[in-house]
């Protein structure tokens, strides 16, 4: 068994996504106060659990155009929210500042994370520019602020951005464990609620030899069962929105007929 295990309580969880509303400094925020983000965030992360997912996942998924270096204003609102809602979490749960891996890092060593996924490595093209990760500095950030039980899920796609130098996503997947020594890889799609092309999860499950494998993106109640067959859970995000809408919010219903499938693929665990 890997770790997934220990700290979710299965080898196959979902992760519900609790994406923060747009936040003050960001082009979209609407400047309605903290007060108004954080009680959105709260009945999200509550439908979520209601619903039974396995962890949940934090992340400024409104805050767009995404920064490649996150600004000190969104990583102190971030913690905000998060603070405000910690005696209400009841699962597993993580955080993610989008884009920067340093942030990300940071923003756990702040909330006391127990797990995080991110774009920690390579070199990216797309709408945001050039998007240059340094891995180096990221680790010896983890190991500077001692986050020895911080779990990484690396991303091994980009959503929407093409990697520098055309390399195959397998061969991105077999490079990071050799260098990086990851937790789980993350394979998503191009965008929000799109999920990976072809086989593409198969190829990477296979790159990674035994490393858990995570479906980034796209997950549905119509295509779990593939998912669960391939590789090792999902993030999980717009699929559990009323209507399946990036916009909206978190449909508890939605969450739970999501979850009463997966544990009968689960064979009930």
């Amino acid at each position: 068994m890997s770790f997934l295990s220990e700290l979710f309580g299965t080898e196959k969880p979902i992760i519900g996504l609790v994406h923060i509303q747009a936040l003050p400094g960001d082009p979209f925020y609407k400047g309605e106060g903290m007060d108004a983000v954080i009680q959105r965030a709260k009945a999200d992360l509550e439908a979520l659990q209601n619903g039974g997912v396995d962890g949940v996942l934090f992340t400024n998924e409104f805050s767009m155009p995404y920064e490649k270096h996150v600004s000190p204003v969104t990583l102190a609102a971030m913690g905000m929210v998060i603070g405000a809602l910690k005696s209400s979490i009841r699962v597993p749960f993580g955080a993610e500042a989008i884009f920067d891996g340093d942030a990300t890092i940071s923003l756990c060593a702040a909330v006391e994370a127990d797990f995080t996924r991110c774009l920690f490595t390579g070199v990216w093209a797309g709408d945001f520019g050039m998007v240059d990760r340094d891995i180096a500095v990221t680790l010896r950030l983890k190991n500077a602020y001692r986050l020895d039980k911080l779990k990484l899920f690396y991303f091994v796609t980009s959503e929407g951005d093409a990697c520098v130098g055309e390399r195959k996503t397998a061969d991105i997947a077999g490079s990071l464990l050799f260098n990086c020594r990851p937790d789980a890889l993350v394979v998503g799609g191009a965008a929000a609620g799109s999920g990976p092309a072809g086989r593409l999860l198969e190829q990477v499950a296979e790159a990674a030899k035994g490393t858990p494998v995570v479906c980034g993106t796209g997950c549905k109640q119509d295509n779990i069962e593939y998912v669960l067959t391939r590789c090792n859970g999902a993030f999980v995000g717009s699929a559990f929105k009323a209507d399946g809408l990036f916009e909206n919010p978190i449909d508890e219903e939605r969450v739970r007929r999501f979850m009463e499938k997966v544990h009968m693929l689960r064979g009930g665990q």
